[in-house]
């Protein structure tokens, strides 16, 4: 792959993405500063933030902006969070409210310093959206919570239309990759939400250097416990810091993983190389059933 004057790698045609811009999108944008919130759209550096945010939708990041992991993936601050802030559940309600949103998708930085891991606050803040905003459905894109089925029974007692918790990777690339965080202990989390009745969705990112047979192993492991809505995605280095790309994949083979995740029995597959977690989540609430 070709290399720019400062030795970071082009990237391929199929992912040059367009410079945010219009109405929509600085809307968003003051409303996200004015309210003094989170997004993973800005901490995750997510390529579709000109696309998402034109749209009126952002997915919204509770409980700060730093985490206390350090995946060599994620573009997300690391370090010593501060502590929660009481007030975050109500502006984020109040965010929902005044963009009229029908869907809404919540994630969180890991906050292994808290009892709960952030569980209590995360209940809070999907139940403060409901009460505020009965009409919109909402996503939890969850941290792993150490699996702790008291945690995880925190989320499923706020009831969101979908629970998200992304593998990220294959079982092979995990321990490289993730920080604390295990490919066994991530499906057992979306087991125990799967058989407490929740609608369970994971994704996962190409690029790291995984094998065609593991990705499709990866299916079938997500499958036999229950998840049934998978997002597939190109991973992008966020810096040079992190965890170089070991591939560029065209749009066509995330076609392929498509077809296939959909014959072995997902009811959704949302893979594209731009793809990824919350990208039209909106579609994932209206294929649960």
């Amino acid at each position: 792959m070709e290399q720019n004057d400062s030795g970071k790698r082009r990237l391929p045609p199929w992912l040059k993405m367009k410079m945010p811009k219009g109405e929509s999108y600085s809307r968003v944008k003051n409303l996200v500063q004015k309210y003094g919130l989170h997004t993973i759209c800005t901490s995750g550096n997510c390529p579709n933030i000109g696309e998402c945010w034109g749209a009126g939708t952002a997915t919204f990041m509770i409980l700060g902006d730093i985490c206390t992991r350090n995946c060599k993936y994620c573009g997300v601050k690391t370090g010593k969070p501060a502590p929660p802030d009481r007030d975050e559940p109500l502006r984020v309600a109040e965010s929902v409210r005044i963009m009229k949103l029908r869907h809404c998708v919540l994630t969180s930085v890991d906050r292994d310093d808290l009892p709960d891991r952030g569980a209590g606050f995360w209940a809070y803040t999907i139940g403060k959206i409901k009460e505020i905003n009965p009409n919109t459905t909402i996503e939890a894109l969850i941290p792993d919570f150490d699996g702790l089925p008291r945690n995880l029974g925190l989320i499923l007692a706020a009831a969101p239309e979908v629970i998200s918790h992304n593998l990220e990777t294959v079982r092979r690339l995990t321990p490289i990759i993730r920080s604390r965080a295990r490919y066994e202990r991530s499906l057992q989390v979306l087991k125990y939400l799967a058989e407490n009745k929740a609608v369970t969705k994971s994704g996962i990112m190409l690029g790291l250097g995984e094998r065609r047979e593991e990705v499709l192993e990866t299916m079938d492991d997500l499958l036999s416990v229950g998840c049934r809505i998978l997002t597939i995605g190109q991973y992008l280095a966020p810096t040079l810091r992190h965890i170089p790309v070991a591939e560029y994949f065209p749009t066509e083979v995330f076609r392929e993983y498509e077809r296939i995740g959909l014959e072995k029995g997902f009811r959704f597959v949302e893979s594209n190389p731009l793809v990824r977690s919350s990208y039209h989540a909106e579609k994932h609430v209206e294929n649960k059933e």
